[in-house]
């Protein structure tokens, strides 16, 4: 029991020094939804006479967790390159706590960015209800939790220098396969069938669903079962790196 108050204790202190760094950078946060909340202001209008606000915003909320999570590994770099893990090293402080008190600093990051975009869309007509908003946030949270750690365990085995552009490479066709800016179901067989390995579809597809007041679905059940599994596949990984990286 005092190992996991230890560790309980130790991951409030990471993650309330994270969130005061990352608070302090406000340009970092308006950047990671800037090119989201761009495609809703340009591309938004033309879906819309297509589609509806409820299928498009979803879409960029996915995004927005693949690029602002998905990318929140740098942090960890330029901290192994200044040193800051070394010094974190020596502290009382628990190993699997230096990763989770960053990982849910990341996660708060995304919840920000996606609460800004959803207020953004309701301006341009989105009519998503409250219970569906306030689950897909949920859903978003944990998401994003998965996501910055995988992040940051590649961030630690990966040449810091290759960081940036593998990473980058790697988030676009997720992207475009979770279905982002049109339903898979209008694409060709290949592609379509190529998506559903990505679990990220899954996700996109139970938040459109609880936008729109569907709570107790398949798609639903699906999308939240897929997010709960990666995240916590993902932060298993990104701990046992993390320990390795720092024994």
């Amino acid at each position: 029991m005092n190992g996991l108050t230890g560790i309980v204790r130790d991951t409030w202190l990471i993650f309330r020094h994270n969130v005061r760094i990352s608070l302090r950078q406000k340009a970092g946060i308006v950047f990671g939804v800037l090119q989201p909340l761009l495609y809703l202001v340009l591309f938004g209008p033309l879906f819309a006479t297509i589609g509806t606000w409820e299928t498009l915003i979803p879409g960029l909320l996915v995004q927005v967790g693949l690029f602002s999570a998905g990318l929140s590994g740098f942090g960890i770099v330029f901290d192994a390159q200044a040193g800051v893990l070394d010094r974190l090293r020596v502290t009382p402080a628990h190993r699997v706590s230096l990763l989770l008190g960053r990982v849910l600093a990341g996660s708060l990051t995304l919840l920000i960015q996606s609460i800004t975009l959803i207020a953004v869309g309701y301006a341009f007509g989105l009519r998503a209800t409250l219970p569906g908003v306030l689950l897909a946030l949920a859903l978003m949270a944990l998401l994003g939790v998965g996501l910055a750690a995988l992040s940051n365990a590649i961030a630690l085995v990966m040449d810091p220098d290759a960081f940036a552009p593998v990473m980058s490479t790697a988030v676009v066709p997720l992207v475009l396969l979770s279905g982002a800016f049109l339903p898979m179901s209008m694409a060709p067989g290949w592609l379509d069938a190529l998506s559903r390995l990505t679990p990220f579809r899954y996700v996109l597809e139970a938040i459109r669903e609880l936008f729109v007041g569907r709570y107790a679905t398949m798609t639903v059940v699906a999308g939240v079962a897929v997010t709960a599994v990666l995240s916590v596949v993902c932060v298993l990984v990104g701990t046992r790196v993390f320990n390795r990286e720092n024994a």
